[in-house]
């Protein structure tokens, strides 16, 4: 009875994510944004602060260097939802702690997984 109660979160991530590819075979119409708005916010500090980005470019957060790949939206409602394409780097380890598409909307499906910085998507930025 226990262990069925711990599995029962991970048996929805699962199913989440099975769906995904029969939500992204909806032929979606996407624009490419001329940049994106990403807001982060430190745990220990509790400070947040809003980035805008264009595509190709970075800002350290921290030890974080954020750079942005590409920010996608639906054409026929730019005010719905944003995907952005980034690479988050530690700078002191060297290492890449997150690399991939973040959605707006759905931020806990795709995030940064850091014990001190949060960083996500909010929107694109229309040319």
């Amino acid at each position: 009875m226990i262990r069925s109660a711990i599995l029962a979160p991970s048996v929805l991530v699962l199913s989440l994510l099975a769906a995904m590819p029969a939500i992204a075979q909806d032929n979606i119409e996407t624009t490419r944004g001329s940049g994106a708005v990403l807001r982060t916010l430190d745990k220990v500090s509790s400070e947040i602060t809003d980035l805008e980005l264009a595509p190709g470019e970075s800002a350290d957060i921290g030890r974080l260097t954020v750079r942005l790949g590409e920010c996608r939206f639906p054409s026929a409602d730019p005010n719905s939802d944003a995907f952005a394409q980034m690479v988050i780097t530690d700078r002191n380890s060297r290492a890449t702690l997150f690399d991939g598409w973040m959605v707006a909307s759905s931020p806990a499906l795709s995030s940064l997984d850091d014990a001190r910085y949060d960083v996500w998507v909010l929107a694109c930025k229309a040319a």
